[in-house]
């Protein structure tokens, strides 16, 4: 592991820890996940170690006390602005969550290779558990990242036939039609 990665891994899970975040349904450490995410980007054969450092910090603006400055400031502009792509731009007074997740979905539109490959990697990390743990939500989820998918075509070609493999499956075991 390089020193970059290294040392994203430990602020993330510092970041993530220090407040209290657990994994939804698991109720693991939250690090768990972004663990898994950095692992699946080095299946991307074009993978960079600035794409593994985003992976594990691409939660912490999102959902800790953290900032796009302080990114830059201990990883540098690539890694932060990685980072920036992969948060949500929409907040709830954008609207209703189909308005929110639209306004997302056009800003991830817009983002270079690397940041599609990350969200295609934490596309594959989340879908299992939701799908297993909460086939309600899932009936909403699924289909979001299948249009979430169709405009990720940036990202790596083998992460994104592995996501829409298990996108797929999703909608057969839930009975989604897809569109």
């Amino acid at each position: 592991m390089s020193e970059l990665v290294e040392r994203a891994r430990i602020f993330a899970t510092a970041a993530h820890g220090a407040v209290g975040q657990l994994r939804k349904y698991t109720f693991e450490p939250y690090i768990v996940h972004p663990a898994e995410v950095a692992k699946i980007v080095t299946w991307s054969k074009d993978y960079t170690e600035q794409m593994i450092a985003a992976a594990w910090l691409h939660d912490v603006i999102e959902d800790t006390k953290v900032t796009k400055e302080t990114l830059i400031d201990e990883f540098g502009t690539e890694v932060a602005n990685l980072v920036a792509w992969l948060t949500n731009v929409s907040v709830p007074s954008d609207g209703n969550r189909k308005k929110r997740k639209q306004k997302d979905l056009e800003n991830l539109a817009k983002a270079p290779a690397e940041a599609q490959t990350i969200k295609i990697a934490d596309l594959i990390a989340n879908t299992p558990s939701i799908v297993k743990y909460d086939v309600k939500f899932a009936k909403t989820y699924i289909p979001e990242k299948r249009a979430l998918l169709q405009v990720l075509h940036k990202g790596d070609t083998y992460l994104w036939n592995e996501a829409f493999g298990l996108l797929y499956e999703a909608e057969t075991i839930l009975n989604l039609k897809s569109k």
